[in-house]
């Protein structure tokens, strides 16, 4: 028996598919992962992420902390609920995970890292908080919950009494804020509108009901895959982990290298990361017909397995281009026209520019 999150019963009740998801009781499907996928790309879609681990930091010298322990830089952050979507790295550079911050206040940020790294996470961001004098809680007693689709907002935003129903909808994209003993954010993990909903954990169950009234479809781990690798976003212990860096990983856009003054830890080692070739993560575009998985080989068109290119880091069939789609790690050196091995026969592919699909519309050329 794995963990379980305030709405496993309410899953059960509606005949999820229930799997071991990084020791967590997760709902897979509630009966059609295409459905869901389709649900939130079409209208509104729901997704239980209280797994995912939320803490607060507070102290006088949280940001210069953050500063430090972030590859990103929450220097940048000055208007309350502000959100930066940043890595947090060992000194050689590897991923020990991804994450959001909100900047709340010049005394008190709020985290939410994978539930996954958990523990090492808690440990590492206490054991260097020690120096700055900050304090670490996790918020165990909240739920969360994902609205995401083009009808989202509208649809969760009724769940609030109306004087904060306008409020909530005036959020900009990657904000966030309290409203009563919610907290609300307009991000996601879909590609597509919404909001994380960060909700006291006696209250879920009910918040969960009431979007169902209104029309939200609950949605499982598989279309929230289907639907986050269409949208190009990477999967900690897939796309990245601690054995890559973010610059081979997609992530360079996350690394903020200015100001030079910024020693934040695995500085060194990305700007030694920079001046070398490498490798980078691409979208793959399957030209046959197949099915893209994470650990296939990726070779250069017309090569042996001696010509190996990378490999395929996550891969899917793409229920929004009808197409097999992957992210993968290749030289930087790699010619658009590829091969992948699936099942010891070659077929081709095609190196792309992910995101694949973003708010409904496909971003690739898929003729």
């Amino acid at each position: 028996m794995g963990l379980k999150t305030p709405l496993y019963d309410t899953h059960v009740q509606q005949g999820a598919k229930i799997v071991d998801f990084g020791g967590w009781d997760m709902p897979l499907h509630y009966g059609s992962q295409i459905e869901e996928h389709h649900a939130v790309r079409r209208d509104a879609g729901m997704f239980d992420v209280s797994h995912m681990c939320i803490v607060d930091l507070s102290g006088g010298r949280v940001r210069e902390f953050l500063r430090s322990l972030l590859a990103n830089d929450v220097g940048r952050l000055k208007t309350s609920g502000k959100a930066l979507y940043s890595c947090m790295l060992l000194p050689n550079g590897g991923v020990i995970d991804d994450l959001i911050v909100y900047y709340m206040s010049e005394i008190w940020y709020r985290m939410v890292v994978n539930a996954g790294t958990r523990d090492k996470d808690l440990a590492w961001i206490r054991r260097h908080a020690l120096d700055f004098e900050v304090t670490v809680i996790e918020r165990k007693e909240l739920a969360m919950i994902a609205v995401q689709g083009p009808n989202a907002r509208g649809k969760a935003a009724a769940l609030l009494p109306p004087p904060q129903q306008v409020a909530v909808l005036e959020l900009k994209p990657f904000f966030g804020a309290p409203f009563g003993s919610w907290f609300v954010a307009r991000t996601g993990y879909t590609g597509e509108d919404g909001f994380e909903i960060m909700i006291p954990a006696a209250e879920a169950a009910d918040a969960w009901g009431r979007l169902l009234q209104h029309g939200v479809k609950p949605a499982g781990l598989g279309a929230r895959d289907t639907l986050r690798l269409e949208a190009g976003m990477n999967l900690y212990g897939n796309d990245m982990d601690e054995n890559f860096h973010p610059l081979e990983s997609g992530l360079a856009w996350t690394v903020a290298f200015e100001p030079k003054d910024r020693d934040f830890i695995g500085r060194e080692a990305l700007e030694r990361a920079q001046r070398e070739s490498g490798r980078e993560l691409v979208g793959l575009l399957l030209e046959d017909r197949g099915v893209l998985r994470s650990h296939q080989k990726v070779l250069s068109a017309g090569a042996t397995t001696a010509g190996l290119s990378g490999e395929v880091t996550s891969g899917t069939f793409s229920p929004t281009l009808n197409r097999s789609i992957a992210l993968a790690r290749v030289p930087k050196t790699s010619q658009p026209a590829v091969q992948v091995d699936i099942r010891g026969k070659l077929h081709a592919a095609r190196i792309v520019k992910p995101p694949f699909v973003r708010h409904g519309k496909a971003l690739i050329d898929i003729s």
